[in-house]
């Protein structure tokens, strides 16, 4: 069996991966647009820092991203967090250290008495009766109040999708969350159950030594199969029972074709083969991002902690500030330090598309404002991400259960990439594994 794989970023190659660990007998070829594998999981190299342009990690609390690491032969470059990434701030009105338990969330000035009555009063709500789609901000609103969505909702899913309550939904964005609802009626009595259930630990942060792309390095060098970088493919044909790919004065022939692009290439990928699911791929939103590193040679703030998210209204130009030299102790050399700014998603949307001198600006600001820093960054690195992170609105599992039953009477067609269900680094290779099962089991 033969089979392409259309982008290389952690969804291609990790579905390559798998592909491979199923039936080491397929042959696969990998097709990457850009000179290097990764897509978003990139890592700058700058005057003595690592900067990364995406995701700086994952949470070891989901065994299929460590059980690739293991796979790939990756355990020597598994790089675990400090124990200051367990300490979070938000920027409300000032900056506040995050509360971690109940005796630190009853003493946060985050939140009013009333605010915190309100979300103790969340055990004894009553559920949503249906299943049909709302916002992250009204299901917030609903279970634990309008405090809690405006302050604590809203920096967690800015920090992880660059989005708003208001603009994403609560089903597609954290279904674990919306499923203790469904299932036990509230989210505490979810929590307890779950919690006298596994008993386990939450989770630690983990990265790579030398940052995301020495993972993605790996990976590539650890895969039997053809890469072909710096190539656009352009569209699908299909002839008798394969698909011939076509782009950049190319024209191969394949049994099976996993599209791991963004959905908006793989609508163009598909506008002839499938014009209705196209249609539907374009209708997945994208929020625009740009990431800001900032390296200081000599910065007397101490940066004991994970770093900050900013609530929408605090009104401050910076999504948020991670502090990347105190999470991972790579990331900057001895005695420099790095931090990261987040700027536009759906908050500022038109922010992210600034040029690097207004961006940087604005950078230096939000650290002034919200973390009290004057010192002017020695380095600066930026990347703009037009189309950064899947915006999962309102409506958007019912599109995308649309496009998969479409695809299903399309043999041979898969799409598999963060546009789906889940961003995450876990999300991904999940799903990427799934995606190679199926295509395994799906014999031509």
């Amino acid at each position: 069996m033969n089979i392409a794989i259309v982008g290389g970023g952690i969804s291609g190659i990790a579905t390559a991966f798998y592909i491979k660990q199923f039936d080491p007998k397929v042959e696969i070829t990998l097709f990457e647009k850009e000179n290097e594998l990764g897509g978003k999981m990139h890592t700058a190299k700058k005057d003595g820092y690592l900067i990364e342009e995406g995701s700086n990690g994952f949470l070891s609390n989901k065994p299929d991203t460590l059980e690739l690491v293991e796979l790939s032969g990756c355990g020597d470059i598994l790089l675990k967090s400090s124990d200051n990434a367990r300490v979070r701030y938000i920027y409300d009105k000032n900056l506040q250290t995050l509360p971690e338990s109940p005796g630190a969330f009853l003493k946060t000035p985050l939140l009013s008495l009333k605010g915190k009555l309100r979300v103790a009063w969340e055990y004894f709500a009553s559920a949503k009766k249906d299943d049909t789609d709302e916002s992250l901000q009204e299901f917030g609103y609903r279970r634990v109040g309008k405090e809690m969505t405006d302050i604590f909702l809203d920096a967690m899913v800015a920090g992880i999708f660059a989005s708003t309550p208001s603009k994403i939904s609560a089903p597609a964005a954290f279904p674990a969350v919306v499923n203790l609802e469904k299932e036990y009626g509230s989210l505490f009595k979810g929590m307890l159950a779950k919690k006298k259930k596994e008993a386990g630990p939450g989770g630690v942060l983990m990265s790579f030594k030398g940052g995301v792309s020495a993972f993605i390095k790996r990976l590539e060098e650890s895969m039997d199969i053809n890469i072909i970088k710096n190539i656009d493919i352009k569209q699908i044909k299909k002839t008798d029972k394969k698909y011939k790919i076509t782009g950049d004065n190319l024209g191969m022939t394949f049994d099976k074709i996993v599209l791991s692009t963004p959905a908006y290439e793989s609508a163009k990928i598909l506008r002839n083969l499938t014009p209705d699911i196209s249609e539907k791929l374009d209708k997945i939103e994208y929020s625009p991002i740009s990431i800001v590193g900032m390296g200081y040679d000599n910065l007397e703030h101490n940066l004991q902690g994970f770093g900050l998210l900013a609530t929408s209204r605090a009104k401050k130009e910076v999504l948020g500030v991670l502090w990347d030299s105190s999470i991972f102790d790579d990331r900057a050399e001895k005695n420099k330090k790095l931090l990261r700014a987040m700027i536009g998603g759906q908050r500022s949307p038109l922010l992210a598309l600034k040029n690097e001198d207004e961006l940087l600006k604005l950078a230096i600001n939000g650290v002034k404002e919200t973390m009290g820093i004057e010192t002017k960054p020695d380095m600066f690195y930026i990347k703009k991400w037009e189309k950064g992170i899947p915006n999962y609105k309102v409506g958007h599992l019912a599109n995308v259960d649309k496009i998969f039953k479409s695809l299903e009477n399309i043999e041979g067609i898969y799409l598999n990439s963060n546009a789906y269900y889940g961003v995450g680094l876990n999300d991904c290779i999940s799903n990427a594994k799934k995606c190679a099962q199926k295509v395994i089991n799906e014999k031509s």
